[in-house]
């Protein structure tokens, strides 16, 4: 079988599975809340400790992939992702549940640049733009069809299922890649940077701990100053290490770029924002409106829908028209101005805002 073929399916079944778990969950988050007895703002710490775990991860996965081989890596973040999904729904506590999503976010962390190493170098140069085209199913489909499914399955059966779920996906993929996926040449990595790794973990853990535990205990608690302070200065003390280390897990000299450092920008800005409407809509529908978990996916779905739609509309219309600098400034006012309206949004007991 090709392995333009088999790569393909091993990857997008597995993004499709990673990049859902963030919508579909999302959902789920009130249903969790009231079923641990925690309070709204308390259950952030689930999705705070994926991403973090992502973020932490993503940047390791490249040394391993080079020093264990792709194919290795690949299908060892696949079941790990997968055992910590049936974990995550066998969780009896908030904590459990977190500690259990940490070890989620190691296998999605490893998936995504390993995975596009493999697709890129299974496809040559002149058509890796077909390569790219797979990319979209995945990115497009899965925030779409996520919402939706965790709606039915937290209103139907239980928040557990939208880990459940997961399982068939997860082992068909593992599965398939283990019997047809070839295991590519490896390169020669050099010293695995442990330092930077560790103060970037800590870091981020420690500055995402107390920013999600500010509303809980109040910013002026002891924890939450302490475990921010400590954050920011293992933080800086990463940018350090790096910054002189002759082989940086985190190239940070890389934005001495200008071009390189206003895109990054840009995207860290309109990615908090965005994923930060995700997460705070869905607890609005279920929470400020009362609504049902799949009367909050069926709400939100549309959002999925506008980005695929605006994502055909970008890259056929305006961005040959308009290039990068004008589309990109009148998408991100245009996100503004959209999520400036839904403040205006309010429970159904008041009156003096818009209903949304």
């Amino acid at each position: 079988m090709s392995q333009k073929v088999v790569v393909g399916v091993v990857f997008v079944s597995a993004m499709f599975m990673s990049i859902m778990d963030v919508t579909i969950v999302n959902v789920a988050l009130p249903t969790i809340g009231r079923d641990f007895k925690v309070s709204p703002t308390a259950v952030d710490s689930i999705s705070i400790a994926f991403l973090v775990s992502l973020a932490v991860f993503i940047p390791a996965s490249g040394w391993l992939g080079d020093r264990l081989g792709g194919k290795r890596v690949l299908l060892a973040a696949i079941a790990v992702f997968t055992a910590a999904s049936a974990l995550c729904g066998l969780a009896s506590s908030l904590d459990e549940l977190v500690v259990f999503r940490i070890l989620q976010g190691v296998g999605g962390g490893m998936l995504a640049p390993v995975g596009m190493a493999m697709l890129y170098r299974a496809f040559p140069p002149a058509k890796r733009i077909r390569a790219a085209a797979i990319l979209t199913v995945p990115t497009t489909l899965a925030p779409a069809l996520g919402p939706v499914l965790g709606g039915l399955l937290v209103t139907d059966l239980s928040w557990r299922w939208v880990f459940y779920v997961n399982l068939p996906l997860g082992a068909a993929a593992f599965v398939f890649g283990l019997l047809f996926l070839e295991q590519p040449a490896q390169d020669r990595p050099g010293r695995f940077d442990l330092p930077g790794f560790l103060l970037s973990g800590l870091g981020l853990g420690l500055l995402m701990y107390g920013v999600s535990e500010g509303p809980n205990l109040g910013w002026r608690h002891s924890d939450v100053l302490a475990t921010i302070a400590a954050g920011i200065v293992l933080l800086a003390a990463m940018v350090t290490v790096e910054l002189r280390s002759p082989a940086p897990m985190v190239d940070l000299r890389l934005l001495k770029n200008r071009l390189f450092r206003s895109g990054n920008g840009v995207m860290v800005l309109a990615s908090v924002a965005f994923l930060g409407t995700l997460y705070a809509i869905s607890l609005y529908y279920q929470d400020g409106r009362g609504l049902s978990a799949l009367a909050s996916g069926l709400s939100t779905a549309p959002e999925a829908l506008g980005v695929m739609g605006g994502a055909q509309l970008a890259s056929r219309v305006l961005y040959p028209r308009l290039g990068p600098r004008r589309h990109i400034t009148i998408g991100l006012t245009g996100t503004a101005v959209s999520i400036g309206l839904l403040t205006r949004c309010a429970s159904s007991a008041a009156r003096s805002a818009w209903p949304c």
